[in-house]
């Protein structure tokens, strides 16, 4: 994937952690931090320049493309969230899902070697049976006509969660200075 979807993902995301919890970052600041959740497991790639080859165990879509890692994620920010005031089961939980998500969105491209979704149990990668997103070039090969047009589909693919994490949220009346002033004040 080009990394579009896991994007829209997180802040989907963000925009669902905060329905009825106060957290102190804008909703901005929430959209990035989930979407570089999202995105965390890409971070193997950065395994390239230290000699790990794309099919090793910490290759490319594998164990961090893995279920076990989505869970070890979301325990451990479960375990950091008490510290900044949220809850740590909603924050366990939803990390779980946006984490997890970005190995069952993969598994739904038409390239690749698939994902180690049941590492450490099982180092067989997997796709699933249906794969209508095009796989996206890796590195500066992103940056081509290929590139574009597979960020095109994401973005057009994705587009009902962007819709929904950019939507305008209701107003809530006591913030609203229209209703604690009179007309022409």
């Amino acid at each position: 994937m080009a990394s579009i979807g896991h994007i829209a993902v997180g802040m989907a995301a963000a925009r669902v952690y905060r329905r009825g919890q106060r957290t102190r970052w804008s909703l901005t600041t929430s959209m990035l931090v989930w979407s570089l959740l999202s995105l965390l497991p890409d971070a193997d790639v950065l395994g390239f320049s230290f000699g790990v080859k794309y099919a090793d165990v910490w290759g490319h879509r594998g164990a961090t493309h893995s279920f076990a890692f989505a869970l070890g994620i979301a325990l451990l920010l479960g375990m950091l969230a008490p510290l900044f005031k949220l809850s740590a089961a909603r924050t366990a939980a939803l990390a779980a899902v946006v984490v997890a998500s970005h190995a069952a969105l993969d598994t739904l491209t038409d390239g690749g070697l698939g994902c180690a979704l049941w590492w450490p149990f099982d180092n067989h990668r997997h796709f699933a049976p249906w794969n209508p997103i095009p796989v996206a070039p890796i590195g500066r090969r992103f940056f081509s006509s290929t590139g574009l047009s597979v960020a095109l589909v994401e973005f057009v693919l994705f587009s009902p969660f962007f819709l929904y994490a950019l939507w305008p949220g209701k107003k809530n009346p006591s913030h609203d200075s229209s209703s604690q002033s009179g007309p022409g004040q």
